[in-house]
């Protein structure tokens, strides 16, 4: 009975900004929830590559595509995450109930979780690949959400700290206290050189968390700020990698080399401006914190939350231009473009239990105020302009954006025939209204808001017998409009005016269903499932990234997604076990556009970089003193051109990793990419187009390639 309690009450969704249960293994497939969901716990995040991005735990869980170009996964201009056919900013994500946003690299409402938090701090991640539940802090999750975790502190006192070494200088330094009384901080430095080119990627980032509990009332707050600073690798062609290698990457640190380049002189096969330029860059600094009060009577029957959240980001991204010269005697300028973000919000909820019937309903409120500019600076040579750039000579356009998102939502959770089948109805009602002011002509000014009235969800889960159960759900989402270097005011005021009385916010509408079983170290799960989503908005280049000509925004009408979704983990024995998941999807556009009066025929083709055929597989052995793990994934071919003319081939990357444990020390060893597989890892770095017949457009990053660390830590 206590079992099926707490499954009714986290498939209604965790009280915001209130840490889970632990979990059992009867979770880690979603057990008990009507909806396909799976957790990431503690121990997998603990076996990661200290300094990965939390993001990159998940995609050994059927559904998920993670690419990245470093090993970390964190280097934001590459990382791409992406889960049927869904991309990256049509997801939600959360961390302790905060809005993330979308955590795309030009961001306009949140931040990537590797700014958020440190990861040795998270304690569990919960992915739903299809829809997330009804109180997710997001309007823009038209498939699935990622909520992420932190853990509370323990109230034992004690230091704890790790450092690890590896290829390509890698160093990376983490302290940790905690208090007895209820309070731990931790403060991380972290270093590693490009593995190709040259120039650093560097972080400091400091967490503190604090929590209080007082009979039915509980106090948590927290604070994070991360100061990180990137330099980017070249984004390539195919053409490109044929012609110049694998190994190709920007000029840095030859400045007289990225000159010549500029004026036309070219060397070592290059025979255009943008096969390489001599650095690019990204700056995000970011300050974020919440304070959340709980109240939980004994015995009563119903709780409620309430947090407060504070975000500021301020953020550059460097790209040394030929194409605006700094003078007549340097042909190359400092092309950037700026963000800040300064917003605040409210999240409340609460929830009651009545018989049968577990009602909850809350609210979240959000003011946004989002800057973006695209300004240049000087380069009269190779200085050191690794940190914020002031006195522009030029600016070639400004906008602000004022942002105010409010979101209603309310759930029932039902228990019939004895408490085995529960029923899940909830609705929300999202709108979110942007007010968008440009200082100049070249990029769009106007109001657009998104809302619907009601957005249904629909689930339920009938438990066969204590080692079967069966859920469906069906669920219509949708993704508001969006500020920003991407959305729909990047177009010029005349093209914007011109669609605007035609937008439409994009919609889905998803329906999974499957099977979990488990029973003696066995658990699996199979899932179905069908997505329709409307007016899917592209956003076009219309020339080589470093230029940065205004997008075009086009509505491509209908894309359907089907496809199946299945995990085994199985303990062999009492230290051994063995995890799969295979992922089958089928996701194509299903209308042709027009885009400047021309046909564009995608009609039947496959959505970009949405592999249609994933599968991973991890074998583990524990024995609390030693422990490795070896661990492979298979992702299939994408496309980078919406008409298919444009495609990376398939690649499987194998990582193996082991240590050694002795009462509070731990070592380990870790070797990605095993077998050095050559691959293209991030496609649609410069977003995507129509087509590439000459395979020329530079919007892929090669992945990393073998690279082995070494990490030791303590706790006293």
């Amino acid at each position: 009975m206590k079992v099926l309690a707490y499954c009714v009450l986290l498939a209604a969704g965790p009280v915001l900004a209130q840490e889970p249960a632990a979990l059992t293994a009867v979770h880690i497939l979603g057990q008990g929830q009507a909806r396909q969901v799976q957790n990431i716990t503690r121990d997998d995040l603990a076996a990661a590559l200290p300094g990965a991005s939390p993001l990159k735990t998940l995609e050994k869980l059927p559904g998920v595509s993670f690419q990245s170009s470093d090993v970390f996964g964190a280097y934001e201009w590459s990382t791409r995450f992406g889960i049927r056919g869904f991309s990256q900013g049509q997801l939600g994500f959360t961390l302790d109930g905060v809005p993330l946003g979308n955590m795309s690299y030009g961001n306009n409402n949140g931040l990537h979780i590797s700014r958020a938090i440190t990861p040795e701090n998270l304690r569990q991640v919960e992915l739903s690949q299809g829809s997330g539940a009804v109180g997710t802090a997001s309007t823009s999750n038209l498939g699935g959400t990622v909520q992420f975790f932190s853990a509370d502190p323990t109230g034992q006192a004690g230091v704890s700290a790790s450092q690890a070494v590896g290829s390509h200088h890698t160093r990376r330094t983490l302290l940790r206290y905690e208090s007895s009384d209820g309070w731990y901080a931790s403060a991380v430095q972290q270093h590693a050189e490009k593995w190709k080119g040259s120039g650093p990627q560097d972080l400091r980032q400091f967490n503190i968390k604090y929590l209080k509990r007082s009979g039915a009332l509980s106090v948590r707050a927290f604070y994070d700020f991360a100061d990180r600073a990137e330099t980017d690798y070249q984004d390539l062609s195919l053409d490109m990698q044929r012609r110049l290698g694998w190994m190709w990457d920007n000029y840095a640190p030859d400045w007289e080399r990225s000159v010549l380049a500029a004026r036309g002189i070219f060397s070592g096969g290059v025979n255009n401006l943008d096969d390489g330029y001599y650095a690019a860059r990204g700056l995000r600094r970011d300050h974020l914190a919440y304070a959340s009060l709980g109240y939980v009577p004994e015995a009563a029957g119903w709780n409620a939350s309430a947090t407060l959240y504070l975000h500021r980001n301020r953020g550059q991204g460097h790209w040394y231009t030929p194409y605006t010269p700094t003078s007549a005697n340097d042909p190359i300028s400092i092309r950037t473009t700026e963000y800040a973000i300064n917003r605040r919000g409210l999240l409340a909820e609460a929830s009651r239990v009545a018989g049968r019937h577990t009602l909850r309903g809350g609210f979240w409120i959000e003011r946004n105020v989002h800057d973006l500019a695209r300004r240049y600076y000087p380069a009269t040579g190779p200085e050191d302009t690794n940190r914020f750039l002031d006195n522009p000579f030029l600016t070639t356009f400004d906008q602000r954006f004022d942002v105010d998102t409010v979101q209603f939502h309310l759930q029932d959770t039902m228990l019939f025939f004895d408490e085995r089948l529960q029923v899940v109805v909830g609705v929300k009602r999202p709108r979110v209204t942007i007010d968008a002011a440009s200082m100049n002509a070249v990029r769009a000014a106007g109001t657009l808001t998104s809302k619907k009235s009601l957005l249904p969800q629909v689930g339920l889960v009938f438990d066969v017998n204590r080692q079967l159960d069966l859920f469906a759900s069906v669920a219509k989402n949708m993704r508001a409009f969006e500020p920003g270097v991407y959305g729909q005011f990047s177009q010029s005021q005349e093209a914007f005016d011109l669609g605007a009385n035609r937008l439409r916010p994009e919609t889905s509408r998803t329906a999974d269903a499957g099977v979990r079983f488990q029973r003696s170290g066995l658990a699996a799960s199979l899932g179905l499932y069908a997505t329709s989503f409307r007016n899917r908005l592209l956003s076009v280049a219309t020339c080589a990234g470093v230029v940065g000509c205004p997008n075009t925004v086009v509505n491509v009408g209908r894309v359907s997604a089907r496809g199946a979704e299945a995990a085994l983990h199985w303990t062999l024995q009492r230290h051994w076990s063995w995890f799969n998941s295979l992922t089958f999807n089928d996701a194509r556009y299903r209308s042709d556009y027009f885009d400047q009066g021309q046909l564009v025929p995608v009609s039947g083709k496959r959505v970009v970089d949405s592999p249609r055929l994933m599968w991973h597989t991890e074998a583990a052995y524990d024995d609390r003193k030693w422990f490795a793990r070896l661990a492979g994934k298979y992702t299939g071919p994408r496309y980078y051109s919406y008409t298919n003319v444009g495609r990376v081939p398939g690649f499987a990357i194998w990582n193996l990793s082991g240590g050694y444990r002795w009462q509070s020390w731990q070592l380990q060893l870790q070797v990605v990419n095993m077998f050095n597989k050559r691959h293209f890892a991030t496609i649609g770095s410069n977003q995507f187009v129509a087509t590439d017949p000459a395979g020329t457009f530079a919007t892929l990053l090669t992945g990393a390639p073998r690279e082995i660390f070494i990490s030791i830590g303590f706790k006293l």
